[in-house]
């Protein structure tokens, strides 16, 4: 089944761009799109699995968190933004928000955080991550980001194997057919979700959970 989606963004540019996206995209239906809240009219709002939204805006973002709920009971909520801050991505988190872009992300990684969106994964553009959740002084605290467990998607399985085979991330993105960018994003969010800083604990990670196995690096000729 498509994953369906509900837009709804106070920027032009970006909610153009975005529309365009999600149509040309046969994974995805857009369902309702909107530069406000009140340019929403569907009948099917139980059936939205995706809200894209500007979270920051003052019309269309968190103030607007209560009847999103009521109107998407099923859904759940990707911001596209400008840079936020350590206290905005905090409150956003404790509004349920489970994703952050920001409007410059290009389009192979705007889709695949749509569709760790719609499994309840969270996904972070690259810089937001390095900007916020890397830097130390900006940190937020662990448990803003820990849920029952690591959830590990196919995708994230997949680099974590790449990387572990000793891939760059241009030789990654080559073979999954992805932007070298969308591979560091990728990577950036797998070691904030595993705790880990470095290629080595990545592959402690991938011989541990029987991504890869001891014995591929004893006997690979590579």
């Amino acid at each position: 089944m498509n994953t369906r989606i509900a837009l709804i963004h106070n920027i032009f540019l970006a909610k153009k761009g975005l529309e365009m996206l999600v149509r040309s995209n046969s994974e995805f239906e857009l369902v309702c799109s909107g530069a406000r809240i009140e340019d929403i009219r569907t009948e099917r709002g139980s059936e939205v699995d995706v809200v894209i939204f500007n979270f920051k805006d003052h019309e269309t973002g968190l103030l607007c968190m209560k009847q999103y709920r009521s109107m998407f009971p099923n859904a759940s909520f990707l911001s596209v933004s400008s840079m936020p801050n350590r206290s905005e991505i905090s409150e956003a988190l404790k509004m349920e928000v489970t994703s952050f872009l920001l409007t410059e992300c290009e389009e192979d990684e705007i889709e695949d955080a749509i569709r760790s969106t719609h499994a309840n994964e969270q996904f972070f553009c690259g810089k937001i991550l390095s900007q916020v959740v890397q830097n130390p002084d900006e940190a937020l605290p662990p448990s803003e980001f820990v849920c029952d467990g690591i959830r590990i998607s196919q995708r994230e399985s997949e680099i974590i194997r790449l990387v572990a085979e000793g891939l760059t991330n241009k030789e990654i993105a080559d073979k999954l057919f992805i932007s070298a960018h969308t591979v560091t994003t990728h990577r950036k969010n797998i070691m904030a979700k595993l705790g880990v800083n470095n290629t080595a604990g990545l592959m402690m990670f991938a011989i541990r959970n029987n991504i890869v196995t001891p014995n591929h690096f004893l006997f690979n000729s590579n």
